[in-house]
């Protein structure tokens, strides 16, 4: 990681003056306009949000060159200040839009955004590295924003340690391997406390429906059926219509079946996931690695003398195929839009880009994810080590100003330090399995593209496979009964998104 010092006045005033003059077009393209103040409005995810005058939002406006005019709105009410937002004249120059729901599509083609792909490659800080996630947040093909960038590659399996070792198991690799080791953790006593009370794989009752990231859909994605979408003989085609789908399914259903799952697995709430884990139940989670962390914190909580004894963790697991299909994420959460409606010309537009560009440079990326040096963080090495004292109230701004970080060519903050020689040592091997598995991860092909017909029947739509698939593993219905719930959605509207699908794919290769 690159070392990174803070600016001083100097730098801080110089940059300033170079946004504030506009750039020329040998700079970025084009003129820049003058540009005094940028409005943007933000979701929090704390319980107040950031006050106007904190020491984050300075250093921030120094380094953007502009006073900023931030709108906080609560992130449980966010979509519906976004849509009355946009329905209003009170437009701020930037909004983070958290996702491509139907209401931002509508309103991106026609014509309420600006479309951005011409002009981000001018602009150093926003000229992605990422080129996947960039076409995945698009809308078919089009770019409406500046991505706001995740971790690419989350899906891991977490395992109890100590059973792993009472019953001399080695760590899963496989699909076939994880069936092994869920069916020891079920049926041989793997705490030694000589009852039938243990079982391997924790699966709570998902939120989500079809292709939301559920243990479901990861599994799925082993056994080669691709990632909500994949492609067949030159058609894109959903991964619910595909041989190795079924194949996964039956292989969810056969752990199931020999109860290999806790039993309440159609109820349990997702809010307890990690219960089973640490009261000794349950030995197995497939989820997102940070989990890892999680369970490590709680359990060092209750048994601070031998908590590395409890958590194991690998990536994505090999499938019946002998190859490894690793499930990612779409790689980022919304983005950063300009609305036309208060930037109305290109050199507004540039003049926008031109902060955002700085905002996202590797002093304002420390600044957005870890807050003030000496204040919120310190460093060790290249490590931030949080400072338990500082104010709440700038924790807290620090969790709601990086809402606006993007980090679209790579992570511009400092990485956390851990609490533990132990907590660092797991935390450095989640995050090499991280970019290993990233060599294989499975893309959804039809991430970029929006379906008329889905956008206005999608979710009736992915509820039909995602009942049909819990009622199949569940046993309420039979194979006949799950194909033919394929079929429903085939008929239903289905097919009109495959071949829409299809049409804008081959508009956009």
């Amino acid at each position: 990681m690159l070392h990174r010092t803070k600016l001083s006045a100097a730098a801080l005033i110089a940059t300033s003056a170079v946004v504030l003059a506009g750039c020329s077009a040998s700079d970025t393209g084009g003129e820049a306009a003058d540009l005094t103040t940028v409005s943007i409005m933000a979701p929090y995810l704390v319980t107040n949000a950031p006050s106007g005058d904190n020491e984050i939002h300075t250093a921030l406006e120094e380094i953007a060159g502009v006073t900023l005019d931030i709108t906080w709105v609560p992130n449980s009410s966010y979509l519906d200040k976004t849509n009355i937002t946009l329905a209003g004249d009170d437009i701020p120059h930037v909004m983070v839009v958290q996702g491509k729901d139907p209401g931002f599509v509508r309103n991106a083609q026609a014509g309420a955004f600006w479309e951005l792909s011409e002009y981000l490659p001018d602009y150093p800080n926003l000229a992605t590295t990422l080129p996947e996630v960039q076409k995945a947040a698009s809308i078919n093909g089009e770019v409406y924003g500046v991505f706001r960038a995740r971790d690419g590659m989350r899906a891991a399996v977490i395992l109890r340690k100590d059973w792993l070792q009472n019953l001399g198991l080695e760590v899963p690799k496989t699909t076939d391997d994880l069936y092994e080791v869920a069916k020891a953790f079920t049926q041989n006593d793997p705490d030694g406390n000589g009852a039938d009370d243990t079982y391997g794989l924790i699966i709570p009752k998902w939120p989500g429906a079809i292709g939301s990231n559920s243990p479901y859909d990861v599994i799925e994605t082993w056994h080669g059926a691709g990632n909500r979408w994949t492609e067949r003989d030159g058609e894109l085609v959903p991964s619910f219509t595909t041989d190795e789908w079924l194949e996964a399914v039956d292989y969810e259903k056969r752990l199931v079946d020999e109860g290999l799952v806790n039993p309440d697995y159609a109820t349990f709430d997702s809010a307890n996931w990690n219960e089973p884990f640490l009261n000794g139940k349950g030995g197995i989670i497939i989820d997102v690695h940070s989990r890892a962390g999680v369970l490590m914190s709680l359990l060092k909580e209750s048994d601070p003398d031998s908590f590395q004894n409890y958590v194991e963790i690998t990536g994505n697991l090999e499938g019946p195929d002998g190859v490894l299909h690793a499930h990612p994420t779409t790689g980022y959460s919304g983005f950063l839009a300009i609305p036309k409606t208060n930037v109305r010309t290109e050199a507004e537009l540039r003049a926008v880009l031109e902060v955002l560009n700085n905002m996202n440079s590797t002093e304002a990326g420390a600044l957005l994810n870890n807050g003030i040096e000496g204040t919120t963080y310190t460093l060790d090495g290249d490590l931030a080590v949080a400072v338990d004292s500082a104010p709440q109230a700038l924790k807290d701004a620090v969790l709601s100003y990086s809402q606006l970080g993007t980090n679209v060519t790579g992570f511009q903050g400092y990485l956390p330090k851990q609490p533990t020689e132990y907590e660092q040592e797991m935390y450095d091997k989640r995050k090499a399995i991280e970019e290993s598995d990233l060599e294989s991860a499975e893309y959804d092909p039809a991430a970029a593209f929006v379906s008329k017909t889905y956008v206005s029947k999608g979710a009736q739509l992915d509820t039909i496979i995602a009942d049909a698939r819990i009622q199949y593993i569940a046993g309420q219905i039979d194979r006949d009964g799950l194909t033919d719930a394929i079929a429903l959605w085939r008929s239903s509207g289905g097919d009109a998104v495959i071949a829409e699908i299809n049409e804008l794919a081959s508009q956009n290769n």
